[in-house]
Parts: C-alpha cells; structure tokens; sequence
C-alpha cells in the first residue's frame, strides 16, 4: 500500500471535540481541520469557545471527548520528546499576552532562542530587538519590564515573541486586539507574508470582521461550543448562514442573542 502524501494530511486535526467545566459545557462536537500553507481565522460571539478551543490544540487543557490530531497522529499519543519538538514548531499569541513580567521585553522575544544550547545572550538579544522593531518597537522598548509600556506595546512584544523563531505553524489568539488601524493591517500582512512567504500553518481568532474576510484562506464560526459554519473566506461572503451573516455585518438583530438589558 502506498503511503500517504503527507502534503495531503492536515497539519492540526480536531474531530468531535468536547469539553466542559462544571455543568457548564464550553465545546460540543467540534471538528476543525488547519490545512498546511493555508490561514484559517475562527470567529464567533464572546464566550463561545474560541480560547478554549486554542488551549486544547495547545495541549493546556485535556478535552472531554474527541481527538486532536497532528500529522495523522493523535496529541495524547506523542511522547514527551516528540511533544517538545512539536511545540518548537509553533509559534503562539495568547489573549492576554502572557508576557514573562520577571524578563525584559527582549528576553520575553527571545525566550526560546535562550532555551537553545550554545546561543549567546548578544546574538538572541540582537535578534530580539530585529524583531521588535518589524512591529515598530524601537530599541529602547527591549530592556523596558512588560509593566512599563502600555497594553498596545504588550501585544506586539507578544506578536514579536510568536514570530521570533519563523514557526512552521502560528496559533495567534487575538493578536490585532489594542493595537490602532495601521498596525493591525502591517500585524495581518505579516501574518499573510508568513503563509505565502514561507508557507506556515496559521490559525488566528479575531473579532474583527473585515481581517477576518481580507487575510485569511479559510473561515470557521463556532457558536455556542459548536462550528455552525465553515469554508473559505470567499464563500463566506455570500454565505446564507444567517448566524455567519449577523456576526459579519455586525447586526444586533438575529439568531444570536446577547445577554445585555435593553
């Protein structure tokens, strides 16, 4: 039997994904595949499951039920060392940053260059400040303490971190949140060039409707725990899907309904 083109086999599988906390289920059966080159945004409503869903593939959280695959191969079957070559591979953005406030902003970017054997603190801090400085952090910033710049200039030490090591696959959890129109369109170019460039794996959640459509190849919508829509981004704009339809224009009226008074 000839083996599979493994170009054919998708980076990051989920199949029939669950998880709960409590009595309160978060995912529900959800399926997800990220195909290889190719950038897939997740949107949805507040507190539909994207995070959760993120720190599931991150392996931070153990689902209840279903599969995370990675090249055909199931997360929980991977041995420590495999996992850590894994995680080598992967370049991540977390919601609220999660910078290292015991580190300067260089050695927050730098931090796996450090990890490596013989890599001197010069060369990994240097490299640090080159990466700053692609979303416009000037040298100065990298010996500042994460607490003494501002919540925008957080986030793009964060983006600086996740693109330091030029990462095979990219899982970017609000990356644009904070930052002002100019930077979020350099922050989504950049994402692009990466794709198209060197051909990362890349799935980013986003609120923001119109880099959701402009600069990503797939789109999936999880609602309630579960995926209610999903295809590529030129589908999705002119999807009947009438959830899909309300979140994209923004609408107050429509099958989602917010938990806010009147």
């Amino acid at each position: 039997m000839t083996a599979p083109d493994e170009r054919n086999v998708p980076l990051l599988r989920v199949e029939g994904l669950a998880k709960a906390f409590g009595e309160k289920q978060v995912l529900r059966d959800v399926s997800l595949q990220l195909e290889r080159a190719r950038s897939t945004v997740l949107i949805g409503p507040s507190s539909s499951g994207k995070t959760v869903l993120l720190k599931c593939l991150l392996g931070l959280l153990t689902p209840d039920a279903g599969r995370i695959e990675t090249e055909g191969r199931e997360l929980r079957s991977l041995s420590a060392e495999e996992r850590a070559r894994l995680s080598e591979r992967i370049g991540v953005v977390f919601q609220q940053n999660a910078l290292f406030d015991s580190l300067t902003c260089w050695e927050n970017v730098a931090f796996r260059l450090l990890q490596r054997p013989g890599t001197r603190r010069e060369e990994a801090r240097a490299a640090a400040v080159e990466g700053l400085a692609r979303f416009g952090l000037r040298p100065e910033v990298a010996e500042r303490s994460p607490a003494e710049i501002s919540g925008g200039m957080q986030k793009r030490v964060a983006l600086a971190r996740a693109f330091a090591t030029d990462p095979e696959i990219l899982l970017l959890d609000a990356p644009t949140d904070g930052l002002d129109p100019i930077m979020t369109r350099h922050t989504n170019e950049l994402i692009r060039r990466a794709v198209e460039g060197r051909g990362a794996t890349v799935l980013t959640i986003t609120t923001d409707m119109r880099s959701a459509l402009d600069f990503h190849d797939r789109l999936a919508m999880l609602h309630e725990g579960r995926i209610v829509w999903q295809g590529s981004t030129e589908e999705a704009h002119g999807a009947a899907e009438p959830q899909l339809r309300q979140l994209l224009e923004g609408n107050s009226e429509g099958p989602i309904r917010m938990a806010v008074r009147a």
